[in-house]
Formats: C-alpha cells, structure tokens, sequence
C-alpha cells in the first residue's frame, strides 16, 4: 500500500487561472493542467529565486517531491507552448497558507480554509482593494470582496491591500 501524499502548502493562487493562444478558437485548443502545486514550486524557484531545499521546507514537501513538481509542472508549460495548448490551473493536492511576520503584503499570516463563508479572506469592513500590478488603491465596500473587482486602470484583478 503507498504512502498517502502529503499536503503541499501553496502561498499564492493567481487571480487568471486559464491561458489561451491568442487567435485561435476554444474548440481547436487541447488543454494542458498545471496543478497549483506546480505553479507554486515554479513560482518560488523561478520567480522568486528561491533554492529548492527552502522552497521545499516553505511548502513542507521534501527537496526530491519539489524537484519532481519543478519537472513536471516546466515540462507541462513548455508543452503547451511548443504545441499552442491552452494551460489550465486547477487542482493538486494542496492547502492555501498565509506566511506569518511582519510586512508582508496581502494574504498572509494564517491559514485559509473553513473560517466564515469567505473562508477566512475577508476581512471585515473597512479596508482598501489593491491592484497588485499597478498599485491602484480604492476603499473596499462591504459585501463586494476585491477579487471580484478590475481594476480600473489596467483591468487586473484587485486583491485586498
């Protein structure tokens, strides 16, 4: 009997979660699916510069698991743009987690999931919606959580600031 997998801890979900080849049909495209734990270990790697033995302690999985998603997750995406597949993000088996300390930025400091009926991301009223491109800020209306908002100047999607 095989060991069941361990939860991967993910630190970011991306507000776009589906890309397609410009100028072609949805009904042409084959679709290629990176797991968020993929994109997560590509993500600390390859955008944040971080070495594979912390980034695999920051996701509590071993040097080796990090490495097999690093691999696979890369290889996924150079075959959906080699092939002009569209690219999906969806499942894994991951638990979304906010780091904790001082200063750092939106969605961190506990761990989402069963808390209220925003699972936890809302943070009551008040408060201001951020765009995280650009850095456009507005005052957050209770009942409307950010991530359903654009932003105005650049059509991002707004995250709680």
């Amino acid at each position: 009997m095989a060991r069941p997998r361990r939860i991967r801890r993910i630190f970011f979900q991306p507000g776009v979660t589906y890309f397609k080849p410009a100028g072609v049909s949805m009904m042409h495209l084959q679709e290629t699916v990176l797991s968020f734990d993929e994109l997560e270990a590509i993500r600390l790697i390859d955008s944040e510069r971080m070495e594979q033995s912390k980034a695999g302690k920051k996701m509590k999985i071993s040097q080796s698991t990090l490495s097999r998603l690093l691999r696979d997750g890369r290889k996924k995406l150079a075959e959906a743009i080699v092939n002009g597949q569209a690219i999906k993000i969806q499942g894994g088996n991951f638990k979304m987690v906010q780091p904790r300390g001082r200063g750092l930025g939106m969605g961190r400091g506990r761990v989402l999931g069963g808390r209220g009926r925003m699972g936890g991301v809302a943070a009551g009223p008040g408060g201001i919606c951020k765009c995280p491109k650009c850095g456009y800020e507005e005052p957050s209306v209770r009942g409307q959580p950010c991530m359903n908002k654009k932003c105005p100047k650049c059509q991002s999607s707004m995250i709680r600031g």
